[in-house]
């Protein structure tokens, strides 16, 4: 068998968008499970819808989604150039030789010596291909009509230059979204017109939203641009882990998976033939899983540029860690940390219905009349702060979940949590010492 050639092969007049991006990460899986080339070839013949650092911006998102490609316009290789408009004089030659084989014809415009040339459809033929995703596939010829293959402007159209490119290429497996399915036809009567060997098609299925809706770019309440997932501080490990199972099941039940366990562990057989539902909740928790992982040095870094373009000011590295580090377990995006500084640090306190209830039935405010006496001769560190806990469940002969759940609801809002020592330290004596009085006075039907 010959060595698996596979390629992604964008159009440079945009972002990465998160349909395109799976596209991309399966042929790279896929080239790197079984030991092949990825390659990424630019489609810019559609000059008009083009953008300025379109291509740039591509392969920078592919970059830090975690993919690494063998051959590139940036990279070179010996099947190149690898950008459409560099081929033209490739396509041209294609051309003729089937106008010289009576297998395409021109078609000249009205009163005009300018033409285009269209691919002449074999009659009653039919197309039978085996998709690695879907299993056998029939077309009739009688369902295509005499098609464009090159514009009267010397550009070719897709469904013939991607033949032109995918042969020289020596690509062999062509994997893509189901919407590509109906030009897998027009694509194999180029094959034959040639007498070359088709690659192995498969299609994966359509992404749709939770409505069960065909995701669309118009969809305002999916972020689909990968861009704006780094830019929030998603984690590109996180972000292939996610995208790799829209479509894909591993064969256990683990879905937190890394980049070395996803290309091991790859089976074709077990991409879904069921559109893929793009699960915004599933996403937010395997991100949440990846941050988790980090130490808070490292996820401390990350979150620094997040909070200084939200102006907070960060005192020192050990205030910036003692803050991560309390904030680390809630964030599903490191962005996130800006949300959560502000409602930590909110002076509008609100303690939830559940919580409340949890202090009325414990009958706490003794409890937290006890800690806040202490708290007023105290000072406000960590170590202190944890004493005098224990003095205060000594003194009402409290301890356990009464004790602990009660101060943690009184001061920080929350059931669970962190450290409370660290928390409180962090809060700062003037605020806690508010809350535990607004609390008190709740409790105590003073409010």
């Amino acid at each position: 068998m010959s060595k698996i050639r596979v390629r992604y092969a964008p159009s440079p007049t945009g972002l990465l968008h998160i349909g395109n991006a799976r596209s991309a990460l399966f042929n790279y899986i896929y080239a790197r499970h079984f030991g092949g080339d990825f390659i990424v070839r630019i489609e810019d013949t559609d000059v008009a819808r083009n953008v300025k650092g379109g291509e740039e911006s591509q392969l920078n998102n592919l970059s830090w989604l975690g993919l690494n490609w063998d051959e590139s316009p940036d990279k070179g290789g010996k099947y190149g150039p690898y950008r459409q408009l560099e081929r033209l004089s490739l396509y041209q030659k294609y051309a003729n030789e089937l106008l010289e084989k009576g297998l395409a014809y021109k078609d000249f415009r009205e009163d005009s010596d300018q033409y285009a040339i269209r691919f002449k459809v074999p009659e009653d033929q039919m197309y039978i291909f085996d998709d690695i995703v879907r299993g056998e596939l029939k077309f009739m010829s009688k369902d295509v009509e005499d098609w464009i293959i090159m514009k009267d402007n010397g550009i070719p159209t897709y469904n013939f230059a991607v033949v032109i490119d995918d042969h020289l290429m020596e690509i062999t497996h062509v994997l893509r979204g189901e919407e590509h399915i109906t030009n897998t036809p027009k694509q194999m009567m180029v094959y034959r017109a040639f007498g070359w060997d088709e690659p192995k098609f498969g299609h994966m299925t359509i992404i749709v939203n939770e409505q069960k809706k065909k995701l669309s770019k118009r969809d305002k309440n999916v972020i689909q641009f990968i861009s704006e997932y780094k830019a929030m501080g998603y984690l590109p490990e996180a972000m292939f882990n996610f995208i790799a199972l829209l479509g894909w099941s591993p064969s256990g039940n683990q879905e937190i998976l890394s980049q070395e366990e996803i290309i091991k562990g790859f089976d074709p057989t077990r991409l879904s033939k069921a559109p893929a539902m793009f699960d915004k909740e599933k996403l937010a928790f395997i991100n949440s899983k990846y941050i988790k992982k980090l130490s808070v040095e490292e996820l401390s870094n990350m979150a620094v540029p997040f909070l200084e373009k939200a102006e907070i000011e960060i005192p020192n590295e050990t205030w910036l860690y003692t803050l991560v580090s309390i904030l680390q377990d809630r964030m599903t995006h490191i962005g996130e940390i800006v949300d959560l500084y502000h409602a930590f640090f909110h002076d509008q306190f609100h303690i939830i219905e559940e919580a409340y209830q949890f202090l009325v039935e414990n009958q706490a405010a003794h409890i937290l009349e006890s800690f806040r006496n202490h708290l007023t001769q105290s000072s406000f560190i960590p170590e202190d702060i944890e004493a005098l806990i224990k003095q205060t469940g000594l003194d009402t002969n409290t301890k356990g979940k009464p004790l602990f759940m009660s101060l943690r609801i009184a001061t920080t809002g929350d059931m669970h949590g962190p450290s409370l020592p660290v928390s409180l330290s962090l809060l700062g004596k003037e605020r806690v010492l508010s809350r535990l009085e607004q609390t008190i006075k709740k409790l105590r039907g003073e409010s």
